[in-house]
C-alpha cells in the first residue's frame, strides 16, 4: 500500500465529484501521496459537509499535494472540456453522480442527466485530452438485474438496475463500454468500471443514509428511525473502495490489458442488515462517550421500492488485481465511530482523517 501512495507522488489526477463523501475522502489520500490533484464538482449542498470541514474549500490543506477546485456542473460539456485543458490529467476519477435511490424517484430526468450524460461528457473530455492514460468510472453495486438471491452476483451478469438511480448507473456502464470499444482503446487509454456496494465511514452528512441517520439522532439525543431493518448490503469503510480505485487506476495506468469492470466490496461475512449496522453503531457510539445510550427502532415509512438482498461476487478483483479487503465492518464502525465523536467534540477532523488513511495504507 506505501507503494500506491508513492505511485501518486507529481501525479496529476482529476477527481469529478471530488466534494462529495468518497470525493472527499479521495482527495485526501491523494494530497497525502503528494498528487496534484483538480476537482470538478458542485459545491456541496449539505450543511455540515466533509469537503468544507476539511478545509478543502480553500484549496489543499494537507500533505504535499496540491488540489485546484472547479465548482461546475458535469452536465456542462464545455466547461468540463476547460478543466480538462488546463489541468491535463493523466489519470481521471469520475465519481460525480446523483446517489440518492429516493431522490431519483422524485426527480429522475436530473438523475439520469447526471449519471448518464455526466459520464458521456467525461469520456468525450478523456478522448479529446492527450494526456490521459487512465480512467475509473465507478458505478454501485445496484446495476445489476436483482434477483435478491443469497449468491454474488458476478460482473458478467445481467445490467438492469431497478428505480431510476440504478438503472442510470447500468446506462453508464453501457456507455462506458461503448466508448471503450469505439474511441478510447484506439488511443491507448485504459478504462475501467467498480462497481461497489455501500459505503459508511466518518464525514457522511446525507440525507437517507443509515449512518448519518444514526449520527443526526444520537447527537440529538432522539431514537434512530429504521425503515427498513432486515434490507442486507455489502457494507464496507469508505477508504476500502476509494483506495481500490486508486489502485485499479495505477494497475492499468501499468499494463492497460487490466481494464475491464470489477466488483468492490467487502468479504460474504461483511454483508450485513440494516439492523445490525444500526445495533453495532449503538453499541460503539455508547461505549464511546459519556450521556444517555442510544438505540434504534423499527418503523417503515412506506418509501418507494429498494432492494432487500444484494451481495457481490469479489473474486474476479481478487484473482486479476490481487485486491483484497483490509478492515472488516467491525473495524469500519469503530473507525466512523472514532471519526464522529470526534466531529461532535469539536476535534481536528482534518487530523482524525488523515490518521486513519494513514492507519489504512500503513496496514494496522
Amino acid at each position: 500500500m506505501k507503494d500506491l501512495m508513492r505511485f501518486y507522488n507529481g501525479k496529476k489526477v482529476l477527481i469529478t465529484g471530488h466534494t462529495g463523501f468518497k470525493g472527499t475522502w479521495m482527495t485526501a489520500a491523494l494530497l497525502m501521496a503528494g498528487a496534484d490533484v483538480t476537482g470538478y464538482a458542485l459545491k456541496p449542498e449539505d450543511d455540515p459537509n466533509m469537503h468544507t470541514l476539511l478545509g478543502f474549500d480553500k484549496g489543499a490543506a494537507s500533505g504535499r499535494g496540491t488540489l485546484t477546485n472547479v465548482y461546475s456542473d458535469i452536465r456542462d460539456l464545455s466547461g468540463l472540456k476547460e478543466a480538462f485543458d488546463a489541468a491535463k490529467p493523466e489519470i481521471v476519477i469520475h465519481m460525480a453522480a446523483q446517489p440518492i435511490v429516493r431522490k431519483s424517484y422524485e426527480d429522475p430526468v436530473c438523475t439520469y442527466e447526471v449519471n448518464v450524460m455526466g459520464t458521456v461528457n467525461v469520456l468525450e473530455c478523456c478522448r479529446h485530452t492527450g494526456s490521459v492514460k487512465s480512467v475509473i468510472n465507478v458505478t454501485t453495486d445496484k446495476v445489476y438485474r436483482n434477483m435478491e438471491r443469497s449468491k454474488g452476483y458476478r460482473e458478467d451478469e445481467e445490467l438492469c438496475g431497478f428505480d431510476p438511480y440504478s438503472n442510470s448507473k447500468s446506462c453508464s456502464e453501457l456507455v462506458t463500454d461503448c466508448y471503450r470499444n469505439s474511441f478510447l482503446k484506439d488511443g491507448d487509454i485504459a478504462v475501467t468500471t467498480m462497481r461497489a456496494g455501500n459505503v459508511i465511514g466518518g464525514g457522511d452528512f446525507a440525507k437517507d443514509r443509515i449512518i448519518p441517520d444514526c449520527v443526526r439522532a444520537a447527537a440529538a439525543n432522539e431514537d434512530i428511525i429504521v425503515r427498513n431493518p432486515a434490507s442486507t448490503r455489502p457494507y464496507q469503510h469508505v477508504l476500502e473502495p476509494v483506495m481500490c480505485y486508486l489502485f485499479a487506476a495505477k494497475r492499468q495506468y501499468e499494463d492497460a490489458s487490466l481494464a475491464g469492470c470489477y466488483n468492490v466490496g467487502p468479504d460474504d461475512t461483511d454483508a450485513v442488515t440494516t439492523a445490525q449496522i444500526a445495533t453495532m453503531f449503538c453499541d460503539m457510539w455508547n461505549r464511546a462517550g459519556d450521556g444517555p445510550d442510544i438505540r434504534w427502532i423499527n418503523r417503515s415509512d412506506g418509501g418507494p421500492h429498494e432492494a432487500n438482498f444484494l451481495r457481490l461476487d469479489i473474486t474476479k478483483i481478487k484473482k486479476v488485481l490481487s485486491w483484497h479487503p483490509r478492515w472488516n465492518i467491525e473495524r469500519a464502525m469503530e473507525e466512523l465511530v472514532r471519526w464522529y465523536r470526534g466531529y461532535t467534540e469539536g476535534r481536528d477532523v482534518l487530523k482524525i482523517t488523515e490518521d486513519q488513511i494513514r492507519k489504512y495504507t500503513e496496514g494496522f
